[in-house]
């Protein structure tokens, strides 16, 4: 696979936030398993939602609490019934899985990844 490369003013274009997971909602309307997901961005931005093919490694209940990166600065996207307001990111596993990319420690919400 031939990786496209990008400038440094590419990059610091996406805004990659920290934020704290408040709200997890199952998405039956998704067409792969889903929750909806409302994130605690700090207070500049406020709580956003999204949803996440995550199901098949987080329930409900562990979700709530952890702090992910999200990429706020992208267009608002209809999925279904809900409007996505930021893209949760994660990485796939050879099975398929998303395994959340998260900070390692506490940071503040909001906190810009840079």
């Amino acid at each position: 696979m031939t990786v496209a490369e990008i400038s440094w003013s590419d990059f610091a274009r996406v805004e990659f936030r920290v934020g704290t997971i408040v709200g997890v909602e199952d998405f039956p309307e998704a067409r792969k398993p889903a929750y909806q997901i409302q994130v605690d961005f700090g207070p500049e931005l406020g709580i956003k939602r999204t949803s996440a093919q995550v199901t098949a490694l987080y329930s409900k209940e562990e979700l709530i609490g952890r702090q992910i990166i999200g990429v706020v600065n992208f267009p608002p996207k209809q999925i279904g019934p809900m409007l996505s307001e930021f893209l949760l990111t994660g990485l796939y596993r050879a099975d398929g899985a998303v395994v959340l990319a998260v900070p390692d420690l506490p940071v503040e919400n909001g906190a810009l990844l840079g």
